[in-house]
């Protein structure tokens, strides 16, 4: 009888183990089987957060088919712990691929972003939001900081731990706007610091966090400034007329200012480098510009003609070569472009009326280029009285 009841219990024990083992191999397909989610979501997680809440928010959104498997599962494969952020979650995604997205590197990829734009005219700042099913960014507010009223949707973005913040710096800026735009930028901290040389800081994109510190923001522009120069210097071409990387900065500054539009950096390279090689003055407005107000403002106005004949290191149409320095931040493409400028014979350009010049080997040609410019600004200013 005993031998009996042993057997029994002996094959009890066995089908257990038998049943345990499929329910585990059942568990595991069923963890890196695909997801039932139809369409995809944002999935908040907050600070403070633990597996078993993201899991049941997880089922409650349809995007696991069992919240206790997908917890078991991601205690067992987890390679970091829980991260606090905003997760776009893609249809149809396994519980093993979304244990990685939230496991992982812990960067959000859902949720708002704050956009602080530096600009040569105005600053911005753009709030924007990441539909999850078209997974496409939409604006939900726009606004000029110290200047617009601020929107209450900044404002809740601002009391959101998982927003994103970024900077955008673009060329042509100086080192001046630059720190005075981080200055206004309250989800930053600390004192701006002592600024850079001009020039000397990169225009990009720069994520950050909320509290980072101005001076770490201007710390990293200059260092990327300063790879960028040494690497383009490397790429130069041949005989220019000029010998440092300092000067092909100057150089590259003044083509930034000159032209918004790619393409024509090299062509007006070649205008200054075909000027310094036949000993013409430059004569380019944005370095006068520059001298007068120090980059430290917009002119607003056209230049006077006793600003052009005025004597100071920036005027170009009264000093020979280049000027003692640079007059804003220039990026890779002016750079490229002040070291392998286009072959021409151009000595001079104009604007032409669609945000770009015309370009002339001759002061004949040069002429006829301004009088129809001329003519152009005559019909708008004709159409826009008011000058709106």
């Amino acid at each position: 009888m005993w031998r009996h009841l042993a057997a029994n219990g002996l094959t009890l024990i066995v089908m257990l183990m038998i049943a345990a083992a499929g329910l585990a191999a059942w568990g595991k397909a069923e963890f890196s089987a695909k997801g039932p989610l139809e369409a995809a979501i944002c999935l908040k997680v907050p600070g403070g957060s633990n597996m078993r809440k993201v899991a049941e928010d997880l089922a409650a959104q349809g995007a696991v088919s069992n919240a206790r498997i997908f917890r078991i599962g991601a205690g067992y494969t987890a390679a970091g712990g829980l991260k606090a952020g905003s997760y776009l979650i893609r249809e149809g995604r396994s519980m093993a691929e979304i244990v990685t997205e939230i496991t992982g590197a812990g960067v959000s990829t859902c949720g708002t972003d704050v956009i602080f734009r530096i600009g040569v005219v105005t600053n911005e700042v753009d709030v924007r939001i990441l539909d999850p099913k078209t997974q496409e960014l939409f604006e939900v507010a726009e606004f000029q900081p110290g200047v617009d009223p601020v929107p209450a949707e900044y404002t809740k973005a601002r009391g959101e731990s998982d927003t994103r913040y970024s900077i955008v710096m673009a060329e042509g800026t100086t080192v001046w706007q630059v720190g005075a735009a981080l200055e206004a930028a309250d989800f930053l901290t600390g004192e701006v610091g002592e600024l850079p040389a001009e020039g000397m800081l990169a225009p990009d994109s720069y994520d950050v966090q909320d509290g980072a510190t101005r001076a770490s923001i201007v710390a990293a522009m200059l260092a990327e400034q300063q790879t960028r120069i040494a690497e383009v210097w490397e790429k130069r071409t041949a005989n220019l007329p000029f010998d440092t990387p300092e000067e092909m900065l100057v150089m590259a500054s003044l083509v930034e200012k000159e032209t918004g539009v790619a393409g024509e950096r090299p062509q007006v390279a070649s205008v200054f480098v075909n000027r310094l090689e036949q000993g013409i003055k430059l004569q380019t407005d944005p370095a006068v510009i520059y001298g007068i107000t120090n980059g430290k403002q917009v002119l607003g106005r056209g230049l006077r003609q006793s600003e052009l004949r005025r004597e100071t290191p920036y005027n170009t149409y009264v000093i020979d070569g280049l000027p003692p320095g640079p007059i804003a931040n220039p990026g890779v493409a002016a750079l490229e472009a002040a070291v392998n400028p286009d072959t021409t014979d151009y000595l001079f350009f104009v604007a032409d009326g669609t945000g770009g010049h015309a370009f002339a080997t001759n002061l004949e040609d040069h002429n006829k280029n301004v009088e129809a410019w001329r003519k152009i600004e005559a019909a708008r200013a004709a159409s826009n009285p008011a000058g709106d």
